[in-house]
């Protein structure tokens, strides 16, 4: 499955963490990140991250290209809630792509936990029929 790894700066050390705790799920997939979210977990982990511009520089939406073709399965985008986002427009966009073309979304820790562990047990498994995939990409 790919899987996209997104932080505001006030969460970047939570993602760092839930990465680290979840490393060995995290490594069965292919992973994507906006720029300096993939450059603190690769530090603090041995996962493999391609790696985006920086949310505000475009990343949200290189990734919100790949939900577009339907090229991502489940996105872990931990938010900061209390902080205004000069890219504000762009992060709406991107959970509203994740809900057009049903990718997971978690916008906090906990979900994002629930998502792995049911990823782990085959619960998304779904996003890897061929027919859904195809009948997708031809709307």
């Amino acid at each position: 499955m790919k899987i996209a790894l997104i932080a505001h700066d006030k969460k970047k050390d939570d993602i760092v963490q839930f990465s680290v705790a979840y490393e060995q799920i995290l490594a069965e997939h292919e992973l994507f990140a906006t720029g300096t979210t993939g450059l603190r977990i690769m530090e603090a982990t041995d996962l493999t991250i391609t790696r985006f511009r920086s949310g505000p520089l475009g990343g949200d939406q290189q990734i919100g290209a790949m939900i577009a073709v339907n090229d991502m399965d489940l996105v872990l985008f931990f938010r900061d809630p209390l902080t205004a986002q000069p890219h504000e427009p762009d992060i709406s966009a991107l959970m509203r792509l994740c809900d057009v073309y049903q990718v997971p979304l978690a916008t906090n820790m906990g979900t994002a936990e629930v998502l792995l562990k049911g990823l782990q047990k085959g619960f998304i498994d779904w996003r890897l029929l061929a027919e859904r995939r195809n009948a997708s990409q031809t709307k």
